[in-house]
C-alpha cells in the first residue's frame, strides 16, 4: 500500500488548513536508527515537524493497512499534544513530579499519556479505528503497566472487557482505568494540568517494572524526537502547581473533597521558583538532546541572567568627529550608487555618464557636540572553593551573578576577563578580555572546591607586566577568602597587597569586592583593601540584585 497517497487524508483528520512537513519513510528498522528512530515504529519530530516511519516495524506490527490512523495520531503530536518544543519539555517535567524516585521512566509516561490523548480524540471525534490498531499490537503477555493503559482504552470507547486487554482484570487496575478515563476527559483541553494525576496513576505499575518488559513496552508507543542543537526556552523555572492523584481529584473524583489536598511530599531538589541545574541536564536529556553537563549548565545560566541583563556604564571620552565636506572626487561604476552627489553632478555636466560626469564627496572631520562613550571592560574573578557549590548540580548565585555582569558588558560592547579560582595553582581562565560568550561561561560554569588563594599573579600580569589599552573595572566574588588577595605573595614573593594595590590604580575604573560575610568581618575586609569598594551580602541570593544594579549604582559614581 501506497501511504504517500493517504497523506492527505491523514492531515484532514485534523482539519483542512493543518500543514505539515510531508512523512519520512524508513524502508527498513536500520534506515529508522539513521533518522534518529530507534524503539518505536513511528517519532515525530518536534524541532523540524516531521513525521518518520519504520516500515518495517509497521509491517511486523501488522498495520501496513492503516496508514490514516497511524499518520494521523503522528500529526496529533503536533496539534494537540506536546504542540511544541516548550510545552514538551514542560510535560516532561510534570510527569517527573508524579513518578518520585522513578524519574527515569518520564519519557515512557509522557509519550503514553500523549498518545492516549490523541487517540481518544481521533477515534471519538473523527471516526478512525484507533482501537483496532492496539488489537492488532497486543501481546500475550503484557506488563501490568501495558493492562491498564488497554483498560483505560476500554473503558473510554465503552469495548468489552478483553478486546484490548490480554489478562486478568484486578481490583486495582479496574479502579485505576475508570479514574483514568475520567481523568483523559475532564483534562482534554487542559491537559497539561492532568499529566501528573496520569504519572500518579503509573506510579505503582513502574516501581519493580522490569526494564526488558518496558522495552517492549515502549515499542508500541510513538516517540518525541528534538534536535541534538534544541534551545527551549522556560525550562529552568518550576511549575508549582500542586501534582494530585485523580482519586483525591474532585474534578475526577467526585467522591473526593472539593478541596484538594496540597502536594505535602517532599519536593525533589530545585522545586519552588526554579528548579536546580541538574534536573535542567536531565530533562533535556530525557527529551532526546545530547548535552554536556557543562553545556546545559552554561544554558541553565544563560537564560536565568537574561531578565536581569542591564546596560553596562560606559565612560565618556574627548569629543568625537563629525563628517566636515572638503570637496569632490570622481565615482565611477563598481562603488556604492549612494555615495554619488547627484546635484554637483548635473551642475558639472546635464548629460549623466556614469564614471565620467558622476562625482561623490570627499568628507574630513571635524569636532562634533556629542561625546563619544567607551564601554568600561570587566575583569571578574569569582571564588570556586570548597565553600561554594557546584555550579552544574546546584544553583551557584556566584556564578548567576557573574553571567549577569559578563553578559550585560558583552551587550554593549565591552570585552570581558573571567577567572575561576580556589586553591593555589587551581584557577581556569579566559584567554584575555574577550567577547566570545561561550567561553566566558566555559569558566563560570567550571568548580574546583579546593583551598582559598586568590590568583594574584593574574592581576600581575593583567596590570602590571602589560599596560591596560582602556578602562577597566575589577569585581571580585568571594567570602571573607577574599582577604587572601592580600596577605599572600605571588610566585615571586612579591606581596599581594602591593600587587592588588597597583592594579586598581592601572585598571582605570575601579574595582569592587562583593562578598558573603558577617557584619563583624566587613570592617576587617575594608582595612586591608584600601581603595575598593567593598559591597557585603548576607545570603548568596542577594548577588542577583547586586548584580542587576551594579552598573547604576556604581558606575553613576565612578563616572561623575
Amino acid at each position: 500500500m501506497n501511504w504517500h497517497e493517504h497523506w492527505a487524508a491523514a492531515l484532514k483528520a485534523w482539519g483542512r488548513f493543518t500543514k505539515v512537513h510531508d512523512p519520512l519513510y524508513c524502508q527498513s528498522t536500520l534506515d529508522a536508527r539513521e533518522a534518529s528512530l530507534t524503539g518505536s515504529f513511528a517519532m515525530f519530530r518536534l524541532d523540524d515537524r516531521t513525521v518518520v516511519l519504520d516500515m518495517q516495524s509497521v509491517a511486523e506490527l501488522d498495520l501496513a493497512d492503516m496508514p490514516v490512523e497511524v499518520m494521523a495520531h503522528e500529526i496529533g503530536h503536533h496539534v494537540l499534544c506536546p504542540a511544541d518544543l516548550a510545552d514538551n519539555a514542560r510535560l516532561l517535567a510534570r510527569v517527573r513530579r508524579g513518578i518520585p524516585g522513578l524519574e527515569g521512566f518520564a519519557p515512557l509516561v509522557a509519550n503514553l499519556y500523549a498518545d492516549m490523548l490523541i487517540n481518544d480524540r481521533l477515534q471519538r471525534s473523527r471516526g478512525l479505528r484507533m482501537s483496532t490498531i492496539y488489537e492488532r499490537i497486543a501481546t500475550a503477555d503484557p506488563t501490568p503497566l501495558w493492562t491498564f493503559y488497554m483498560r483505560t482504552f476500554e473503558v473510554l470507547w465503552s469495548l468489552k472487557s478483553g478486546t484490548l486487554t490480554r489478562t486478568e482484570i484486578t481490583e486495582d487496575i479496574e479502579g485505576d482505568a475508570q479514574l483514568c478515563a475520567r481523568l483523559a476527559r475532564v483534562y482534554a483541553t487542559d491537559w497539561m494540568r492532568g499529566a501528573g494525576g496520569f504519572a500518579a496513576l503509573c506510579f505503582r505499575y513502574l516501581t519493580g517494572a522490569d526494564e526488558g518488559a518496558l522495552a517492549d513496552t515502549r515499542r508500541r508507543v510513538c516517540v518525541g524526537v528534538v534536535g541534538d542543537d534544541a534551545h527551549i526556552p522556560g525550562l529552568t523555572a518550576t511549575d508549582d502547581e500542586a501534582v494530585v492523584h485523580p482519586a483525591l481529584d474532585p474534578q475526577v473524583n467526585e467522591f473526593a473533597p472539593q478541596e484538594a489536598p496540597a502536594d505535602d511530599k517532599p519536593h525533589p531538589p530545585g522545586e519552588g521558583q526554579f528548579r536546580e541545574p541538574f534536573e535542567y541536564g536531565q530533562i533535556l536529556r530525557q527529551l532526546g538532546v545530547k548535552i554536556s553537563d557543562e553545556t546545559a549548565a552554561a544554558r541553565y545560566y544563560r537564560e536565568r541572567a537574561a531578565p536581569h541583563l542591564v546596560r553596562f556604564p560606559v565612560r565618556t571620552k574627548p569629543l568625537s568627529t563629525e563628517p566636515l565636506p572638503e570637496g569632490h572626487t570622481a565615482w565611477d561604476i563598481g562603488e556604492a550608487l549612494e555615495a554619488v552627489d547627484w546635484i554637483a553632478t548635473a551642475t558639472r555636466s546635464p548629460v549623466v555618464v556614469p564614471g565620467i560626469t558622476t562625482v561623490q564627496p570627499v568628507l574630513g572631520t571635524t569636532e562634533g557636540q556629542e561625546r563619544d562613550k567607551r564601554p568600561v571592560d570587566l575583569d571578574l574573578y569569582v571564588d570556586s572553593s570548597g565553600s561554594m557549590p557546584d555550579p552544574r548540580r546546584n544553583v551557584s548565585y556566584l556564578t548567576l551573578a557573574g553571567a549577569i555582569l559578563a553578559l550585560s558588558a558583552l551587550r554593549v560592547g565591552a570585552r570581558v576577563q573571567v577567572t575561576l579560582w580556589a586553591g593555589a595553582k587551581q584557577f581556569l581562565t579566559t584567554d584575555g578580555f574577550v567577547r566570545d560568550e561561550n567561553a566566558i561561561m566555559h569558566v563560570l560554569t567550571g568548580y574546583f572546591g579546593g583551598g582559598t588563594a586568590f590568583p594574584i599573579h593574574m592581576l600581575r600580569k593583567t596590570y602590571i607586566d602589560q599596560q591596560r589599552t582602556g578602562p577597566t573595572h575589577i569585581v571580585v566574588i568571594s567570602d571573607d577568602g577574599v582577604d587572601t588577595m592580600v596577605r599572600m605573595n605571588d610566585e615571586f614573593g612579591r606581596p599581594g597587597s602591593e600587587i592588588a594595590t597597583r592594579a586598581l590604580a592601572s585598571a582605570g575604573a575601579g574595582g569592587t569586592l562583593v562578598l558573603n560575610l558577617w557584619p563583624g568581618a566587613e570592617e576587617k575586609i575594608r582595612a586591608i583593601t584600601p581603595g575598593w569598594d567593598v559591597h557585603r551580602v548576607s545570603e548568596w541570593q542577594d548577588l542577583v540584585d547586586f548584580a542587576a544594579a551594579f552598573s547604576r549604582r556604581h558606575y553613576e559614581r565612578s563616572n561623575a
